[in-house]
């Protein structure tokens, strides 16, 4: 056996770190900034170990851009660098000076330091042709140190004319990096990325400007207000949920996520064990197709932006909020924009997934009225996670509410209290239009009978779903089946008169076409339409999955029953003159009539059916005239 050490070709290396290593061009703002923290952070820990004295607390970092020279500047005010440590940290590419601050003083500090893998610096070569580093160590007697590099193998290093502490990183901008010259745009990227870290982040345009006069008294004008820092030093996320106010979480949410509607509530998340993570999830008004439902969910690492709606760490139901989680202990990759898949991030969204589904039972638990007014909002996150995970499912089913008919003043049931009505039983009847199908609706209502409503397209999905986990309940469109309450049982009663049907089929040219004669509680009823619960279903599964299924044509046609209502008076006079003289042409008139009134309460018409209808109602009317 041989051994040996493995070599590596540095002049390959800057060119895999500027084309493969990040996924975006602006993540080298991100990355020099937090170097900048870094180095402010470890000054400020040193300074509190009494290993750094006659140190100021005004702490920040400059950025300046200058379109004219070409450059990008970024300044901290932080620990600094001497020669040697610049060869150390620099010129040693993956050499993490971060990680050997932590490691020397791990005994006596626990400071949040963001860099890990001494690689971020060489981001700047993704948009600059040269680099130029100023530095001086906060050090006695120090000497200031200038190091730069125009990207390939070699560098250059001597002494600098800095006087203060702190380092300075000049970027000198090539053609493909033009576009982070421009201010608002760099300015853009910083908010995006550094918009919470803990230092002030202020950016400056040094680019020679034009001079303006007041117009009336061409003066100068007054000089611009002091700048203010881009980033939020402490966000909400870091105080404690006791010292937050109401006006605080939606002035947060207002500002974050640039939503005039205000959030309906919020969760405030804060954990130690086994992670630390801390955030807010709030609850947006969502719309109830879910086509058009976007949350967004930032998530960071020390209070540095990662990504929006992380699926690894964030269940993908949950997305559909809105919110900020900060998790130090993210397994992230050596470019800090993507997870390592461990176990620790499975826990994570465990947690998270629990925690909402706890403030939801609570706030159904405690306060039942303000619940039910929140839930035409939060039903198609709570739907749409139950359809993803059998566990949320389980923690929410108790507190999941389904509308009723019910009027204005509609009720909120859930399905224990739905599924103890002793008429129904074990069966619930919905609805999916209630213009549509009003007249089966008022059928309901007379009889005192209730029914939910599902109209959105997740709903069908989701029962399909509860029906798995609930097997003993069965839900039926309130169209598919006549429930016993509204029916009469009258003796001799025919339900398949076998002439009256093959008249029918005939009629209308349809061998599948069934007719039952039932007596109906709800006298002004005349005839409905019933189209199976099973028929239904295999109908939207044709509409959802058709596209890609070799189906033959035809296969889910429907197969309609028309109940005739033996108490109606039209029907009573449709059996009588069809027992006398089924070839009277009245007789198909009315039979025809029928059929159309029953299909309007069951889908629209087609435009030669309804014209068809308007005919004939012209002639029923001028018959009527008549007589």
């Amino acid at each position: 056996m041989e051994s040996g050490n493995l070599s590596i070709h540095s002049e390959n290396i800057l060119p895999i770190i500027k084309k493969w290593l990040y996924s975006d061009q602006d993540i080298f703002v991100r990355e020099l900034i937090s170097n900048g923290v870094d180095a402010i952070t470890k000054l400020k820990k040193l300074a509190d170990m009494g290993e750094a004295e006659n140190i100021a607390d005004d702490f920040a970092i400059h950025v300046e851009v200058n379109k004219d020279d070409r450059t990008i500047i970024i300044k901290d005010n932080g620990i600094g660098m001497t020669g040697d440590e610049i060869k150390e940290y620099i010129t040693q590419i993956a050499f993490s000076g971060a990680s050997a601050f932590l490691e020397k003083y791990k005994d006596e500090t626990t400071a949040e330091i963001i860099g890990h893998f001494g690689l971020g610096f060489y981001s700047s070569f993704m948009v600059a042709d040269k680099v130029q580093i100023d530095s001086l160590s906060f050090r006695e007697g120090a000497e200031a140190v200038r190091w730069e590099c125009d990207g390939g193998i070699q560098y250059s290093m001597g002494s600098s004319e800095k006087s203060t502490r702190g380092t300075a990183i000049t970027l000198y901008v090539n053609e493909e990096g033009e576009e982070f010259l421009d201010e608002f745009k760099l300015r853009g990227i910083i908010a995006k990325h550094c918009g919470f870290m803990p230092i002030p982040i202020y950016l400056e345009n040094t680019a020679a400007e034009i001079i303006e006069k007041d117009e009336d008294t061409d003066e100068e004008k007054e000089e611009k207000p002091a700048p203010e820092p881009i980033n939020d030093t402490h966000p909400l996320w870091m105080k404690p949920a006791n010292e937050c106010t109401d006006e605080e979480y939606r002035a947060f949410y207002q500002k974050t996520f640039m939503d005039y509607k205000p959030p309906l509530f919020w969760i405030h998340l804060n954990m130690d064990y086994p992670f630390r993570l801390t955030g807010i999830l709030y609850f947006p008004s969502l719309k109830h197709d879910p086509e058009y439902m976007e949350g967004q969910v930032k998530l960071f690492n020390n209070q540095v932006y990662v990504a929006d709606n992380i699926k690894e760490v964030i269940p993908e139901y949950l997305l559909l909020l809105k919110g900020v989680m900060d998790c130090p202990d993210l397994p992230l990759n050596v470019s800090r924009s993507f997870l390592q898949n461990d176990s620790t991030v499975k826990k994570m969204a465990g947690y998270i997934s629990r925690k909402v589904a706890e403030k939801l039972n609570g706030l159904f638990k405690k306060d039942r009225e303000t619940y039910n007014g929140y839930w035409d909002d939060i039903a198609p996150f709570i739907k749409y996670g139950c359809i993803k995970e059998r566990d949320f499912y389980d923690k929410l089913k108790g507190s999941i509410l389904y509308k009723t008919i019910d009027g204005p003043d509609a009720q909120y049931q859930t399905l224990e209290e739905l599924t103890g009505d002793e008429k129904t039983g074990k069966s619930i009847y919905y609805v999916t239009d209630t213009q549509l199908q009003s007249q089966y609706i008022n059928m309901f209502k007379e009889q005192g009978l209730t029914a939910i409503e599902l109209t959105t397209r997740l709903d069908n999905p989701f029962i399909s779903y509860l029906e798995m986990y609930e097997p003993e309940v069965k839900f039926l469109r309130i169209d598919s089946d006549l429930t016993d309450a509204l029916k009469e049982e009258a003796e001799g009663d025919n339900e398949s008169p076998e002439a009256l049907q093959t008249f029918f089929r005939k009629l209308l040219g349809s061998e599948k076409l069934g007719i039952k004669l039932q007596g109906l509680k709800s006298e002004g009823v005349s005839s409905v339409i019933l189209l199976s619960e099973q028929s239904r279903r295999m109908q939207e599964m044709s509409k959802m999955f058709g596209g890609g299924m070799d189906m033959p044509p035809g296969m889910f046609q429907e197969e309609l029953t028309l109940v005739l209502n033996r108490n109606h008076s039209l029907v009573k006079m449709l059996v009588s003159m069809h027992d006398a003289n089924a070839e009277n042409p009245s007789v198909a008139l009315i039979a025809h009539q029928l059929y159309d009134l029953a299909m309007l309460n069951h889908k629209p018409l087609e435009s030669e059916q309804m014209k068809a209808f308007v005919e004939r109602s012209n002639k029923i009317m001028e018959m009527a005239a008549r007589l």
